[in-house]
């Protein structure tokens, strides 16, 4: 049935396509080329979800409200709600899902990727001060450098304009419960935005019902947060300043396996207008942040655990800046500039080696980042009907202080000293584009584009354990590049629209955690691997082929209903793998080929709004030998809110509603992990 349901799902979008989120023809985006742009005039595929799209939708977390968007996802299937924060990395169309992200992600044009390790803690971003969120796919927008490898993603937050109090109060299944008040107050040039949150639940079971055991319990959580922003207006000129404190505490599962994170965040940003039309922003910013995780085995029973590695400290620091300008030249062509610059250091510190009752060694490791770019980006209009786009960016940057420092905790003997030498690489990522607009209803586009990724300290120097499947780093890394180019057609205007585009891209260098040695082993590089481990080490793998297609539609028959479905293909095969050859011709773990979304959107009889989304994505492997098969999954979400009066809105959520058994991770012994079960939420929100 699901076959035949994809058979005429992919005949319809070929005929009549649009992206799910697709957008007015007038709206205005400003993060493919980090200036403002009309989305009809940009040659990417650009998602852009409102304040109304993101707290209407069903799910109850950001990340899972982006999921809308087929092409959106984290390394597993597994959403913040359960999943351990160096999981929780981002990719774009499939190209090369991993804990560190290979799409850059930003708030306000600050980036949110751990600065150790690449990944983006979610749970720190609230719904209620975001104006939108853009998405960017593909490397078509490296305008932004290092990390832009599949696409980009900006939250952008609502301006300081207007004296508004906004409240959430919610409670759900599983002892959930959240708290939010956000108050900003505008007097004069000055405006003040406070917000904060406070949100608990005692977690979903992360192992499949009937393989559970003593030792597995729920996946608690809680965080916290609490952000602050000043601005004032000189003339044409303003000054914002920003502050965020976050904490957050995880158990992942086991009573001994848990992780915390800490973050402090500190940012200013002056922007302006000069006589001339030239439009200019300069953005600093500075961030402290500090992460534990704990690791264990679980017997084959079930009933018990056992220390594995103790990660008690993880401190990294991050501060950097940009300056950007932009000005339109006669005939509406725009040309933006601009430069930046950021630093990470990071160093994870570890005991490890559980023996006869404590851990007898520990390890110390990681180093610093420098990073350094200048892009130029000019927009040409040909004539009404032609446009086109050319890019240019430089970078440099530089790896420095790289170490590994392991000792004997019972003796204090050291047991290693290795320092290595810095590493330093100078980037071109050029990108090119052109847009043919006949007509107001329909357009074709075409992109072509390079960018590049440096790889995380985390992915230099952190090695990790998920059960008895234990990963080791690799200091000697190369970074990855992407060459890639798309072609689209989009069609219709707010009514009925479509759309449909095709990409490929050659992906180089793409570090994978290769498997080497299966259990039970015992070696210099892993240590002891029990029977039904597997000894893995992060590896580039030489050249990955991914190509695909994007397509989806969107309908709104009456004024209340608005109906929307999305569809990607997705092939992803590994072409050249030197450091394991058995390996080519396989496809990257965590890449369903097939992803479909249905969202309805209709205002019902009573006021009655009613929020709706199926998705469904194909069989994929959790592996990279390919013999660890994720079934194919599908949930459906729904949700209903009334509004009483111009401040009180009362709402409902069902995640999952039919309870589906959505399996998220495969061990080498056959433990399922699995996503969250049916979860009902709901509460009241209070503005005014």
């Amino acid at each position: 049935m699901m076959n035949r349901f994809l058979g005429w799902f992919t005949a319809l979008a070929v005929v009549s396509s649009v992206h799910a989120q697709i957008v007015n023809i007038d709206t205005m985006v400003v993060t493919a080329a980090r200036a403002p742009q009309a989305a009809n005039e940009i040659p990417l595929v650009v998602d852009v979800f409102t304040a109304a799209t993101l707290q209407q939708s069903p799910s109850l977390t950001i990340d899972d409200a982006l999921r809308s968007s087929p092409s959106f996802s984290l390394f597993r299937r597994s959403g913040s709600l359960t999943a351990n924060p160096t999981a929780q990395g981002v990719s774009l169309r499939g190209i090369g899902p991993s804990g560190a992200s290979r799409s850059l992600v930003l708030l306000d044009g600050v980036p949110l990727n751990d600065p150790f390790g690449g990944w983006v803690t979610w749970s720190k971003l609230s719904e209620q001060s975001l104006s939108r969120v853009e998405i960017v796919h593909g490397g078509g927008s490296g305008a932004w450098g290092n990390s832009a490898l599949s696409g980009t993603i900006q939250l952008i937050s609502s301006p300081l304009d207007q004296n508004e109090v906004d409240a959430i109060a919610a409670v759900g299944d599983y002892s959930t419960w959240n708290g939010e008040a956000l108050a900003t107050g505008v007097k004069g040039k000055d405006a003040v935005r406070v917000d904060a949150d406070d949100f608990a639940t005692t977690g979903f079971p992360l192992v499949a019902g009937n393989q559970r055991g003593p030792i597995d319990v729920n996946a608690f959580l809680r965080h916290r947060w609490a952000d602050a922003t000043w601005q004032h207006e000189f003339g044409s000129t303003a000054l914002s300043v920003n502050g965020r404190y976050f904490t957050e505490d995880r158990d992942n599962g086991t009573p001994l396996q848990r992780n915390a994170t800490m973050d402090r965040f500190v940012s200013a940003k002056l922007a302006g207008v000069l006589q001339n039309g030239l439009a200019w922003s300069a953005v600093s910013y500075v961030e402290q942040e500090s992460f534990n995780s704990y690791f264990s085995t679980v017997n084959a029973a079930r009933t018990a655990e056992t220390p594995a590695d103790d990660q008690f400290a993880v401190p990294a620091d991050a501060a950097g800046g940009s300056i950007t300008a932009t000005w339109v030249q006669t005939g509406k062509s725009t040309t933006s500039v601009g430069a930046d610059a950021r630093w990470v250091k990071g160093e994870t510190r570890e005991d490890t080696t559980f023996s006869s009752g404590k851990f007898t060694q520990q390890l110390f490791a990681g180093g610093e980042q420098y990073f350094t770019g200048a892009f130029l980006q000019h927009e040409q209009v040909f004539s009404p009907d032609w446009r086109g786009v050319l890019g240019a960016r430089v970078d440099y940057w530089r790896n420095d202080d790289g170490h590994q420092r392991k000792s004997n905790l019972i003796t204090g003997a050291s047991l290693q000293n290795s320092e290595y030498s810095a590493m330093t690489g100078k980037e071109f990522s050029p990108n090119a584009g052109l847009v043919w607009q006949p007509c107001s209803w329909g357009r074709a586009r075409l992109d072509v584009y390079h960018a590049f990724r440096v790889p995380t300290l985390n992915e230099y120097y952190r090695p990790f354990r998920v059960g008895n499947v234990i990963t080791v780093a690799n200091p000697a890394l190369a970074r990855e590049t992407i060459n890639g180019a798309e072609t689209g057609f989009d069609f219709g205007g707010a009514p009925a629209g479509a759309s449909i585009t095709g990409f490929y891209d050659e992906l180089y260098h793409s570090v994978s955690n290769v498997s080497l040695v299966n259990g039970p082993a015992t070696t210099p590089l892993f240590g002891v691997i029990p029977a039904g481990g597997v000894g893995q080490q992060r590896l580039n793998l030489d050249a990955v082929r991914v190509f695909g297609l994007e397509a989806s539609a969107h309908w709104q028959p009456i004024p209340a209903v608005r109906l929307n479905v999305a569809y990607l293909y997705n092939d992803t095969r590994i072409t050249a793998a030197s450091v394991s050859p058995a390996l080519v011709g396989n496809r990257l773990a965590e890449v369903p080929r097939n992803s479909v979304v249905l969202t309805a959107d209709w205002l019902a009889p009573a006021q009655i709004h009613l929020d709706a989304d199926l998705r469904w994505t194909s069989g994929q492997f959790d592996d990279d030998q390919n013999t660890l098969r994720l079934a194919s999954a599908t949930t459906f979400n729904i949700s209903a809110s009334r509004n009483f009066g111009k401040s009180l809105e009362v709402f409902l959520s069902l995640e999952n509603l039919f309870n589906a058994h959505v399996q998220t991770g495969l061990s080498p012994t056959g433990i399922v992990s699995v996503g969250p079960p049916r979860f009902a939420h709901g509460g009241v929100r209070w503005k005014w």
